[in-house]
């Protein structure tokens, strides 16, 4: 109606130019009477449509888009099969489409690449699902499925559909209608992806290579997964020698048979990899589900407790190792060589309980994590477990005897099992443990028998809310602790004097201070003064601290350091002169906080001041919340008055990455940003609308700098 409206509107100007006699007469009377009657009509027909129409809600929340935008990959010649697979869609007499071809020839790139418009096609619905043969959906749910889909026109994206059979009979089983092979690559197409992986300047570091590497490509047959891996595998590689012991041991793959057409490749380039080192951490990454996000940190962690990283004895020089380790590492785990190192794994695959102990009992690392497993029953006999990862589950109870027969398990991952409240008793029969991961769980308190756990190099108690009880000399019976994390430390249930938890942390303190071995330590929150005193005072807890979180301070005024600072009513101001002594003598760091990267500040109202931040060069977060008398974030000026501090970096927060300002003072007018802050970086700003309307630059081009990464609260 208002289309039809907006056309009359349109034809106003010219039935006026008909208009005479001072718009009391018309020079054509019958189209002025047509229009006028047509206009009657359209205002009786609106007044009538608006006294049917319910408005008590002008304005909704966004729907949610119909398709959800997925990270695309490049390409490689496939637009033909792209248009083909579109045109089937789009056809109403084709049901289901079979999409087949060998494993790695580019099928999901090909998925994501098809646009779909919902409305504009006639569908209600567009679904992507991963299917695995061992990933079968619980029947209920099929049900469900079907009863909201059965009505809808849709389409849905199967993806991982393939396993070492026919998959051309596959699609025949589906009743597929239509089928499509998505072919190998040309060989042009196939030189010109390899080319893309190895670089030129490895091609062009000897004549003889890239004659070479054309007979690398020609083996991979056209299989982009087989062209990407090894091209990267050979990135690196600038002698002919080099390139012909990968041509001869390519010869050995028989390609590109189904059985044998990705392992063969994935092994070449595991058996690529410089040393054992690299190909024992590879193949750890086999514990953790399929597309799982791998803590970098934690897996590095893992590593050490294993004694894998061997070069150091300490975690922190263990860190960089693992940190090479990782960027060195191509994207790709080899089943076949899991299975000869013994590896059981049943990760994200829907387990209710757990497997049975006799296919099990022989393997030396075993992950079943990412399940729904309750209860563990049974007592295995595990003389080579070394690791065992049974995190996020839905454990409640492990059985007492469950350890009794593991005696050489090194790491043990029961982190994110939120239900389970008590350790079995016969944890502490593991001797050899080196790792003991309870983040993420509901234990309330240990026991002192695990005081037999002597070799322990990381116990991680983070995030654990009902914590309430550690007896005492337990923390400090760990003579070989590295890593040292815990959260959420409170004692009201449990007031008993062999508590360590009791007497604001401080009792804590004193326990971690006989730990010579001390190299990561997270601690928070600590709610006395004392106890931060105590902390700052010793040496060690300098070096090996990571983050302090302080909480519930009285007191009016207190000096310290910290990445977390929260609910500190009383705190005015923080002093710079005693933070001055963490500079350890002999470091080559010119800044106390060289390696502090994110402080957040929560309701400290009393706040005034957080000028120093300027010492800190690699600060990547900063969160200002609920801090109303912050009037200013950086001031370099002021810190020239003081004569023993020296600002060697001319360029402030170089390195962040977010900022997050949310009820913080209204006249703070200006950030510690200028045009340079932003280069190379992503940064992302939170906060109020009409706040961001008001901010001073330096200049328009800053503010148009900034403003794309601006995020409103409002």
């Amino acid at each position: 109606m208002i289309t039809e409206a907006e056309k009359l509107v349109a034809n106003g100007p010219q039935q006026m130019n008909n208009l005479c006699l001072g718009g009391f007469a018309s020079k054509n009377c019958l189209s002025s009477y047509k229009f006028g009657k047509k206009v009657a009509k359209m205002l009786q027909a609106i007044n009538d449509l608006i006294s049917k129409g319910v408005f008590d809600k002008v304005a909704e929340s966004q729907p949610a888009a119909s398709v959800v935008v997925r990270p695309e990959e490049r390409p490689i010649a496939l637009q033909p099969t792209i248009e083909k697979v579109w045109n089937c869609i789009v056809d109403k007499d084709v049901g289901i489409i079979g999409l087949y071809g060998l494993g790695g020839v580019g099928k999901t790139t090909l998925l994501t690449q098809i646009k779909f418009c919902t409305t504009a096609n006639g569908l209600d619905v567009v679904i992507w699902a991963l299917l695995n043969p061992g990933r079968i959906s619980v029947e209920e749910k099929a049900v469900d499925i079907y009863g909201v889909l059965r009505i809808k026109r849709f389409v849905v994206l199967l993806d991982d559909l393939w396993e070492r059979v026919d998959l051309n009979q596959l699609c025949g089983e589906m009743e597929a209608r239509e089928k499509i092979k998505v072919e190998c690559l040309e060989p042009k197409d196939a030189w010109k992806l390899f080319q893309d992986k190895v670089g030129d300047e490895t091609l062009n570091s000897h004549p003889n290579i890239r004659k070479l590497a054309k007979q690398v490509v020609e083996r991979c047959g056209g299989l982009p997964l087989a062209l990407i891996t090894i091209g990267r595998a050979m990135a690196c590689k600038t002698t002919p020698g080099d390139w012909k012991y990968a041509i001869e041991m390519l010869k050995r793959c028989s390609l590109p048979k189904m059985e044998n057409e990705v392992f063969p490749l994935l092994k070449f380039s595991y058996d690529n990899l410089p040393n054992v080192t690299m190909k024992c951490c590879l193949l750890y990454c086999c514990l953790y589900p399929e597309d799982y996000c791998i803590p970098k940190k934690r897996l590095v962690e893992y590593w050490f407790c294993e004694g894998m990283l061997n070069e150091f004895d300490r975690i922190s020089e263990a860190q960089m190792q693992g940190d090479y380790i990782i960027s060195s590492l191509l994207n790709a785990l080899c089943e076949l060589e899991a299975k000869e190192n013994k590896f059981f794994v049943k990760a994200g695959a829907q387990l209710f309980e757990e497997p049975d102990i006799k296919i099990w009992e022989c393997a030396k690392r075993m992950s079943v994590m990412k399940n729904n497993i309750e209860v563990i029953i049974e007592t295995p006999k595990c003389p080579n477990l070394h690791s065992l990862f049974l995190s996020e589950n839905k454990l409640k109870v492990i059985n007492y005897g469950f350890f009794q027969f593991i005696p050489h398990l090194t790491v043990l991952n029961l982190s994110n099992s939120s239900a389970l409240q008590v350790l079995p008793r016969g944890i502490s029969q593991l001797i050899s443990l080196e790792c003991l991961d309870l983040s993420h769980t509901a234990i309330r308190e240990l026991a002192i028998e695990l005081k037999s756990l002597t070799k322990l190099k990381m116990l991680d108690l983070s995030c654990i809310p009902y914590l309430r009880r550690i007896p005492r000399n337990l923390i400090s019976s760990f003579s070989r602790l590295q890593i040292f994390r815990i959260t959420s430390l409170t004692s009201e249930d449990y007031p008993e004097e062999d508590n360590v938890l009791n007497g604001g942390n401080e009792n804590l303190i004193e326990e971690l201070k006989s730990l010579q071995h001390l190299n990561t330590l997270s601690m928070l929150p600590l709610t006395s003064m004392f106890a931060l005193e105590r902390s700052l005072s010793f040496n060690l807890f300098r070096c090996c601290t990571q983050e302090f979180r302080l909480s519930g301070f009285k007191e009016s005024k207190c000096c310290l350091q910290t990445l977390n600072l929260r609910n500190c009513e009383n705190v005015e101001e923080i002093k710079m002169e005693k933070l001055h002594t963490w500079v350890s003598p002999g470091t080559s760091y010119t800044s106390p906080f060289y390696t502090l990267t994110s402080v957040s500040f929560q309701d400290c109202h009393k706040l005034t001041d957080v000028t120093w931040l300027i010492l800190v060069p690699n600060l990547r977060y900063l969160g200002l919340v609920q801090c109303v008398k912050i009037e200013e974030i950086l001031s370099q000026g002021k810190f020239g008055e003081v004569a023993d501090v020296r600002i060697p970096y001319p360029i402030p927060f170089l390195k962040l990455e977010k900022l997050v300002l949310c009820s913080i003072c209204p006249e703070l007018k200006k950030l510690p940003l200028n045009s340079d802050s932003a280069k190379g970086n992503r940064i992302t700003i939170d906060g109020n609308e009409d706040w961001w309307a008001e901010i001073e630059w330096e200049n328009e081009a800053t503010r148009q700098t900034f403003s794309p990464f601006f995020r409103s609260y409002s």
